[in-house]
């Protein structure tokens, strides 16, 4: 199961190991029951510290393992084979069940421990999604910090039938008790938010009392990151208040074009960006949606949590986020059949039908990946041409199990009530209207700036971007923008960065001239 270059590595880890941990694996005769026996006692023969045994559980998954300490009871479980993306998290849940100190902070640890109530999460993820592992691990990590939360993370291709019985067609995906507790990328804190009511407004209150700002950045991605390191390093006070911080970065699964580095994931880099922040003297407050801009001498960024934060000079750095098609059940049916991250959700649709909205790069991409795990893909393009590079073209041609539709207008996702059943389009050669039957839908027609809040507070553009001039200034004196939220042309991270560094030295020089002028006007009145 391991290559000799991962056994060296994992080995090297599991040297932190400090006490005792034990492997119990649930199995039948299948070929996953076999494999996922040959994983752990590869895995076991790295350390004296790691044991396996096998037990008999009519109630547990097969194949299945526990992980915990000899003699109590485990509060994490791996339903399935924990390699791809997962494989991080079976690593971390060894080392932190092994004595490793967990990366939170006191305040988060303490909140978990008083969590008054007996949680047993449920979460499916796939193999190939970048946004699965942080849930994961989140739930895991809480799991052992508090004896009466349980975690299960089950593999949802490889429980197809279980998958379909609960109707999960989007990941990942989590049960809390049996009921259905959310879906989507999630952290500790988001959880932490769900089941402690309270902490709303706790953190509000906590918020309160922030001294005004020298500059606030609004936005956690690499523009937001990138002005507040420039901002921090400046020596001015700083802030960065997001919804959660790396952004839509966290939703990209390969990274290939940011200069100096060759390649790398989404959630790693945005992992990369919150460390470099949190190395300055930076206020990070995530998990918190700004819903109005009152712009002034202080201008104030109001909270969803009600909160309000002031500061002398803002960047507005929100970023986008997929661009819906707009058609009756695509909403309704979101997370029932209509997905937008082929590479997380996919697998869930294995042998069935599924369309591909939009026929761009990323279209054109997602239809070839989820060629090779469904039976069947349709991508309808609005043009009368695919737009994307002619080598993604090439390639999406050569597969048998393609259908390409130009001039197609999707006017309609169709369902049970329960789930996605098909697509009705028009040919907008000929005016008809014709239905595909399917179980899933992709879309990928592009982004949508963050900017509903800001309306009739900014100077934004037909299409919602914030109006921006070369110094990244916006319609309000103090209040600057960047990166994809904005009217920069290209929304490329690289471009994004540098955005997000020049709004931040605008701010600055907004500061300084502001600071110059106020001594010029004291001096007036005073003479």
């Amino acid at each position: 199961m391991l290559d000799a270059n991962l056994k060296t590595q994992l080995k090297a880890y599991l040297e932190k190991v400090t006490r005792p941990i034990e492997l119990v694996a649930f199995l039948d005769g299948s070929d996953k029951s076999k494999e996922l026996k040959s994983l752990l006692d590869e895995i076991a023969s790295l350390t004296t510290q790691i044991s396996v045994v096998e037990k008999d559980d009519a109630g547990a998954r097969r194949p299945s393992f526990s992980i915990g300490e000899p003699g109590k009871t485990p509060g994490i479980t791996f339903a399935g084979i924990p390699m791809g993306h997962e494989f991080t998290s079976l690593v971390l849940a060894l080392l932190q069940t092994g004595g490793h100190p967990i990366k939170l902070d006191d305040a988060t640890i303490e909140q978990i421990k008083r969590l008054d109530g007996d949680f047993s999460f449920e979460t499916y993820f796939s193999l190939s999604c970048q946004n699965c592992p942080e849930v994961v691990q989140a739930l895991n990590v809480m799991a052992l910090i508090n004896p009466r939360i349980k975690h299960i993370a089950i593999d949802g291709a490889l429980f197809q039938a279980e998958v379909d019985e609960r109707q999960v067609m989007a990941v990942p995906m989590m049960f809390l008790n049996g009921q259905n507790f959310g879906s989507g990328r999630t952290g500790v804190k988001e959880i932490l938010a769900k089941l402690d009511l309270g902490s709303a407004e706790r953190a509000a209150k906590e918020l309160e009392n922030k001294p005004v700002f020298d500059t606030l950045i609004v936005g956690g991605g690499p523009a937001g990151a990138a002005a507040a390191i420039y901002s921090a390093r400046k020596g001015i006070a700083t802030g960065v208040v997001a919804e959660r911080f790396g952004g839509q970065v966290l939703d990209t699964m390969s990274i290939e074009n940011f200069v100096s580095i060759k390649e790398t994931e989404g959630p790693k880099f945005a992992v990369a960006l919150e460390q470099h922040v949190k190395e300055y003297e930076v206020d990070v407050m995530d998990v918190q949606r700004a819903e109005k801009l009152v712009p002034g001498r202080i201008n104030e960024i109001h909270l969803a949590s009600g909160a309000v934060l002031k500061a002398k000079t803002i960047i507005l750095a929100t970023g986008a986020r997929w661009r819906e098609i707009g058609a009756p059940g695509e909403r309704e049916y979101r997370g029932r059949g209509v997905a937008y991250c082929p590479h997380c959700d996919g697998p869930l649709f294995k042998g069935k039908r599924v369309a591909v909205i939009g026929g761009g790069n990323s279209g054109v991409e997602a239809a070839i990946d989820l060629a090779n795990i469904v039976a069947h893909v349709t991508l309808i393009e609005f043009g009368a041409e695919l737009r994307a590079d002619a080598v993604l073209q090439k390639k999406l041609r050569s597969l048998s199990n393609v259908v390409i539709i130009t001039q197609g207008q999707t006017t309609e996702v169709t369902g049970d009530g329960k789930r996605v059943n098909g697509i009705v389009y028009k040919d907008r050669a000929t005016n008809e209207e014709k239905r595909i039957e399917l179980e899933g839908v992709f879309v990928q027609i592009g982004l949508v700036p963050n900017t509903e809040w800001l309306k009739g507070s900014i100077e934004l553009s037909k299409f919602g971007e914030i109006v921006v001039d070369a110094k990244g200034a916006t319609s309000i004196p103090g209040v600057f923008a960047a990166g994809d939220v904005t009217t920069v042309s290209y929304k490329q991270i690289v471009i994004a960065v540098g955005e997000g560094a020049k709004a931040s030295l605008s701010a600055f020089d907004h500061l300084i001239r502001s600071s110059v002028e106020d001594e010029v006007v004291e001096e007036a009145v005073t003479a």
